[in-house]
C-alpha cells in the first residue's frame, strides 16, 4: 500500500514539474518583453513620437544612426541597408530604405526584429513606419524595397553621438503556415 502511494506522489510530482514548464515557457516572451522595458535590456525602440513642430528640433547637432543587418542562421534570403549611416538633426523625420530578396524557389515568410544600441539611448528613436511592424511576405526571387521612417528625440543625452539600429530577419514561415491551419 505505501508503494502504491509513492507511486502516485512521484507521478504527481512528475505531472506538476511538466506543467511548470509547460506554463514557464509560455510565459517567457511576455516577461521577457517585461524585463526589456524596466531595464532598457535588448535595445528596443522608444513608443510612438508626438510631433511637437518645429521647438521640437534641435539644429544645433547631428546624431549618426548606423543600420546594420543580420540573418537568423536558417534565413536563406539577402538583406541589407541601402546606405549604412546617415546624418540626422534630433527632431526631424529621416527615412532609410531596407532591400530584401527571397533567393529560395519557394514563397517564404520573414520577420525582422530591431534592436538600438547604446540601450540608454534606445527610447530616444521612435520609428513611425517600419517593415519590422509587419511580417513580409516574399514569392520566389521576390525583391523589395522597405521603407522606414523614423525621429531621433530632440532630448537625446548629449553624450549619445552615434545610434546603431540592428535588425535581425527570421524566417516565420512555418508558424505563419501553422497560425493559418
Amino acid at each position: 500500500m505505501l508503494e502504491a502511494q509513492g507511486k502516485k506522489r512521484g507521478v504527481f510530482k512528475l505531472v506538476s514539474v511538466v506543467v511548470g514548464m509547460f506554463a514557464f515557457g509560455f510565459l517567457l516572451v511576455p516577461l521577457y518583453d517585461i524585463v526589456c522595458e524596466v531595464t532598457g535590456f535588448n535595445g528596443k525602440t522608444g513608443g510612438a513620437y508626438q510631433e511637437t513642430g518645429k521647438e521640437g528640433v534641435d539644429e544645433s547637432r547631428l546624431v549618426t544612426v548606423q543600420f546594420l543587418t543580420n540573418k537568423n542562421a536558417n534565413m536563406p534570403w539577402s538583406f541589407r541597408p541601402e546606405v549604412r549611416s546617415v546624418h540626422v538633426v534630433p527632431g526631424i523625420l529621416n527615412e532609410a530604405n531596407f532591400i530584401v530578396r527571397n533567393e529560395t524557389n519557394v514563397t517564404m515568410v520573414g520577420k525582422a526584429i530591431p534592436s538600438v544600441t547604446p540601450f540608454k539611448a534606445a527610447d530616444y528613436l521612435h520609428k513611425t513606419e517600419c517593415f519590422c511592424f509587419e511580417s513580409q511576405k516574399l514569392e520566389k526571387g521576390e525583391e523589395l524595397n522597405m521603407p522606414l521612417r523614423f525621429i531621433v528625440d530632440r532630448d537625446i543625452p548629449a553624450d549619445v553621438n552615434l545610434l546603431t539600429l540592428s535588425y535581425t530577419l527570421y524566417d516565420i514561415t512555418s508558424s505563419v503556415q501553422l497560425a493559418i491551419r
